[in-house]
């Protein structure tokens, strides 16, 4: 297969036909994850509702209006408004007065107005609309039941980050956590104890969601790229749990994110930033080396919007790139003493790089049809390469190159009219993920006897040649959504939605792609000990395709009880149907082999429940989703709100979990042995005198041709498989809180969040009696899965089930106080308190598979990806003189690390069946700090053209946050260990200690 296959290109005919379709409805309209924001409240005219008032609201930037009349009561509703700054004007007995609010991306905010020498009264004074809008700080919305924090543009644009990727200012919401490994090179965006594949992203109301790899959204498996570009986005919130019922495929947190338009004034923008090695104060490993490994981080950029047809017609482009090499070091493994090994291995240790580039490209077209109609054009591409898998023991040629490439449309229509608002999108999605081997040739793995190890286990010393890892996966389709909302019913907002989605999901891999070549370095660097390598198997499909259908239906409706209280009452349900997983057949033969295996006869599962015969399957049809929610304002002056709500989410199991019936095994694993005074074997079919024709592709395929091997692994998921979901409940206070003349919003919540259902692999094999542990009459419960047992004339049998389970209880803290002209600073405290628990030590992190055990259980550990304490302090100061200073302070208590038991085990030669997972902390009360500093300097030329500086400093005290520690709990029989969680190896998080410069011009 060659790389060229991966990026599959737009059907444009099909493409240029939606785009037809969605601008002929009548009604055209957004996805169901509006972006656009609600103004309502009551006119007043001497102290009196107005019967007979206008209220227009205009956008200050492109001059689109909405007018409504009030009702019977004084009260209006104005909808469909994209974020921004708006001048309401309204208009009773032949007076007018008029305000200037903002309002935030898909926000329900009220404002009361009065005319006739009347002051407007009631929750528009609690909220200080005018003081925001002058100062454009966010707008707290307190009337809601969901759990949401808004990112306002001036925290975007103001706080220091060594990235600009815009999610990663989502950790500054209490519940949320951005990921990074080690090595810098990948982000993701994690809520409470679930993974990063149970979030969504919507970005101007699409859903952005990853339905093939992990990562939650398109693009972030293994890449350390922006999802968007930062210059595009406006603004956007994070709702952390019990969203309404319009968000779909999801059961994490949500982040809705409306993006930047043109205006009436031409306007744009240029940035460039950089830092290198020179910049930043070395890791601990380059300290041990006595030299900094060569590194560069280039981001740069430019907007342009403005006016086609003035208040009609607007454009705006972005583009953002990245330009990265990253510093890696080769280097034996920390038991292995270099001077023991030969000079040959030696010379390959040291510095490396992997570089990275990125390009991302967005523009959008918004045509105010009419002043009821506004239709809105969005095109996007990403595209990515990047080198993976260099450093430790792998040398540069054995990496991994990796396109990464994305391109999405989004056709956008909103329509209103006094009473109700219809919004629909057609989109096009395209993502092909393709990681390959820099060098197309065979790996070589050189090692030695792990000095440590009382089993004489090899330790890799060096990798080079061939990479491991070959895949082409993605996803491409097009999708029809419409929302309709009725708000001409006195108090309530009712809202009713469909989605359509038609996607292709491909999913292909063969690890690894090249024979590998074992040698030990204590015998032999010209002749192996051992050769694995990988051919296609006869009657096995490796390459997957499925033509996937979703649908979902929702109703929502808002009711304002009375002017404290509001109930949030809805309900969903979505459906797929997904064709490789109800059309598979297993083949005959295989299930003719499975049923005759008499190690399963007596399991503790039936085989039956795996075996499809292609008609024996149906789609998951019990997604019903209720969510009901309530907040009661006490004052009725939106100060002092409780809120709470309860709900049901179902998200989707990746296509990369459901393809593995297919390319499972579709490979032929050939191990072949050597026997040397080291590496002993018996004579056997696999163990074989040395022969160098076995070092040629012809010397390779011979001897499979004479060792044919007639099976291989077979994997099969369950034929009642349903899809995970996770059931959230909550209970809050939110607090506007005046000190002086300042306004502090404050928001306590306690919420309990239960995942279930999410899908494992384990091991289907048994031994000759049935059982699965060797000592399992004995009470064996862990340990010495059945490998060896494999399926007579096959391999392992692996099989998939729903099973995986998360408990999360928190505690959310925040308080905020905004930023405004007033008042130029702002502080914004953000605390966490997790208990989170799974039941499979590392799934929070990404784990989906249990071999120790035959089943999943209902014993729950301390999540391996969660700290119990996480607290984010932000800042925000303008002393003057166009200078803004920001900080950012980040603490958190160590995660657990996961680990096993066996101290209570007799020690050996007895079976060690009481070892059990026990997850462990490590010592200390603080296991990750980080403080950062940014400040920026503008000038005016007195023209239209600024010029900005900016420096970030980020760590700021150089802070180590230590990766690796102490896992060994004991020998078993033996004193528990006492360095059980002290700190071990040279690893840390990145970064150390880096200063960033950046240059910007704005017109």
């Amino acid at each position: 297969m060659n790389k060229s296959t991966v990026v599959r290109r737009c059907n444009r005919t099909l493409l240029s036909c939606a785009l037809g379709a969605c601008l002929a409805m009548a009604a055209p309209a957004v996805l169901a994850q509006s972006t656009a924001a609600t103004l309502r409240g009551q006119v007043s005219v001497d102290s009196a509702p107005a019967t007979d008032a206008q209220v227009t609201a205009t956008h200050l930037g492109t001059g689109l209006a909405r007018s409504a009349q009030v009702s019977s009561l004084g009260n209006y509703n104005l909808a469909g408004l994209p974020p921004g700054t708006y001048r309401v004007d309204v208009t009773a007995n032949g007076q007018t007065s008029s305000r200037t609010v903002t309002l935030q991306v898909g926000q329900s905010a009220t404002l009361n107005l009065g005319v006739g020498g009347v002051a407007e009264t009631g929750p528009q004074e609690a909220t200080d609309l005018d003081t925001i809008v002058v100062t454009g700080t966010s707008l707290v919305e307190t009337r809601t039941s969901e759990i949401v924090t808004y990112v306002t543009q001036k925290q975007i644009d103001a706080l220091p980050q060594n990235s600009r990727n815009f999610l990663a200012f989502a950790d500054i919401v209490p519940g949320m956590l951005l990921t990074t490994p080690p090595s810098g090179r990948e982000t993701q965006l994690r809520s409470g104890a679930q993974g990063a594949s149970n979030i969504n992203v919507y970005i101007d109301g699409v859903g952005q969601k990853n339905y093939v790899t992990p990562g939650g959204i398109t693009g972030q498996d293994d890449s350390e790229g922006n999802p968007f570009p930062q210059s595009a986005i406006g603004e956007y919130k994070v709702i952390t749990s019990n969203y309404k019922a319009e968000y779909d495929q999801i059961s994490s947190a949500a982040v809705t994110a409306v993006t930047r338009s043109g205006t009436n004034d031409f306007s744009g923008s240029f940035f460039w930033d950089h830092t290198d090695e020179t910049w930043r104060k070395p890791t601990p490993l380059e300290e041990e080396d006595g030299a900094k490994n060569a590194e560069k981080v280039e981001q740069y950029g430019a907007t342009f919007g403005g006016p086609i047809l003035r208040d009609k017609l607007h454009f705006f482009l972005a583009y953002e790139a990245k330009d990265i090499v990253r510093p890696s070091s080769i280097r034996p493994p920390d038991a292995v003493d270099p001077a023991t090994l030969p000079e040959e291995i030696t010379s390959q240790y040291g510095g490396a790089s992997a570089p990275f580039n990125q390009d991302v490209y967005f523009g959008k077209l918004s045509w105010q049809a009419t002043d009821d109609h506004l239709i809105e054009f969005t095109g996007r591409q990403r595209k990515e390469t990047g080198i993976l898998g260099i450093g430790g023991v792998n040398v540069p040629t054995a990496g991994t190159a990796l396109i990464n490439d994305e391109t999405r449309y989004d056709l956008r229509s909103l329509y209103s009219t006094e009473n109700w608002l219809n919004e629909a999108h057609i989109t096009f999605e395209e993502a092909a993920y393709n990681p390959s081997p820099i060098t197309q040739a065979t790996s070589n793995r050189y090692t030695v006897v792990d000095p440590n190890n009382p089993n004489n286990l090899t330790l890799e010393v060096l990798n080079t040649g061939g990479g491991p890892n070959f895949q082409d996966k993605g996803q491409k389709g097009w999708a029809f959504q419409n929302d309709f909302t009725f708000f001409g019913w006195e108090n309530h907002t009712v809202k009713i939605g469909l989605k359509y989605k038609d996607l292709d999901l491909n999913a292909f891999q063969q690890f690894p792609p090249f024979p590998r070549y074992w040698y030990d370095v204590d015998e032999s660097l010209t002749q192996p000990y051992r050769i694995q390598y990988t051919t296609p198997r006869i009657g096995r499909e490796p390459f997957v395709e499925s033509n996937n259908k979703q649908f979902g239906i929702y109703i929502q409706d808002d009711w304002d009880v009375n002017d404290k209280l509001t109930l949030n009452l809805g309900v969903r349900w979505d459906y797929e149907d997904i064709s490789s997983y109800t059309d598979f057949r297993l083949d005959p033969t295989i299930a003719a082999a499975l049923r005759g295996w008499t190690s399963i006869q007596n399991a503790d599962y039936d085989i039956e429940d795996y075996i499809s015969d292609g008609s024996n399957r149906s789609n998951f049809k019990s997604a019903f989703q209720p969510r009901v929610g309530f907040s009661y304002d006490l004052f009725a002056d939106q100060r002092h709100v409780i809120f709470g709500g309860a709900g049901r989410a179902y998200d989707r199991n990746l296509f990369d979990y459901m393809a593995r019936e297919y390319y499972g095994g579709a490979f032929t694993t050939y191990e072949v042995n050597f026997s040397t005074p080291i590496h002993e074997c018996e004579p056997s079919a696999s163990c074989i005198p040395f022969d160098p024709a076995l070092l040629t592709p012809e010397g390779l395929a011979a001897y499979a041709a004479a060792n044919p091997v007639a099976g291989g692994e077979v994997q099969l998921l369950n034929n009642d498989l349903k899809t995970p979901y996770s059931d959230q409940f909550s209970l809050g206070m939110r607090n506007t809180i005046t000190l002086g003349e300042i306004d502090w919003n404050t928001s306590v919540t306690l919420a309990h969040i239960r995942g279930k259902d999410g899908i494992y692999f384990r091991l289907g094999n048994r031994r000759a009696d049935g059982s699965f542990h060797e000592h399992e009459s004995l009470g064996q419960t862990w340990g010495d899965a059945p490998f060896t047992f494999a399926i007579p004339g096959y391999g392992n049998l692996i099989l998939a089930d729903n099973g995986f389970e998360t408990k999360l209880n928190t505690l959310l803290l925040s308080i905020d106080k905004p930023f405004t002209q007033a008042s130029s600073w702002s502080v914004n405290l953000a605390y966490t308190y997790s208990d989170a628990k799974e039941n499979r030590p590392n799934l929070s992190t990404g784990e989906t598979s249990l071999f120790d055990y035959p089943f999943i259980t209902d014993q729950f550990y301390r999540s391996t990806g969660v700290p119990r304490h996480r607290l984010v302090l932000t800042g925000i100061w303008s002393p003057g003189w166009d200078v803004t200073m920001s900080g950012k302070l980040t603490l958190a208590s160590h995660t657990p690390k996961a680990t096993n038991n066996c101290l209570n085990s007799p020690p050996e030669p007895e079976p060690n069946y009481l070892c059990f997972y026990d997850p462990y902390t490590p010592n200390g009360t603080i296991g990750y700090k980080q403080f950062d500093l940014a400040a920026e300097k503008r000038w005016n030329t007195g023209t239209n053209l600024g010029f900005k500086v900016r420096a970030d400093l980020i760590n700021v005290f150089d802070w180590r946050n230590w990766n690796q520690f102490e896992g060994n709990r004991g020998e078993q029989g033996g004193p528990p260990n006492p360095e059980l969680g002290d700190r071990t190896g040279l690893e840390i998080f990145v970064p150390t200690r880096t200063f960033k410069l950046s240059f910007a011009l704005d017109w």
